[in-house]
């Protein structure tokens, strides 16, 4: 019966290891794509936030001189 008990826990051992891996790849993976998400979309919104003030600026400029 003892022996019977310890090896249905170890199986649960290693049954949760292998959970735990696979949960620490899927963090991972969530993590990149977070990252590529902020690197593709956030980082170019900030950018057009910063040129296209001046953009208008000067098309008002070239517009107000005709």
């Amino acid at each position: 019966m003892d022996q019977e008990i310890k090896n249905r826990l170890d199986k649960q051992d290693e049954l949760l290891q292998k959970i735990y891996i696979s949960a620490e790849k899927t963090r991972k993976y969530i993590l990149a794509t977070v990252i590529v998400t902020v690197v593709l979309f956030v980082l170019p919104l900030i950018g057009l936030a910063i040129v296209i003030p001046g953009y208008i600026n000067q098309l008002t400029n070239l517009t107000a001189g005709l």
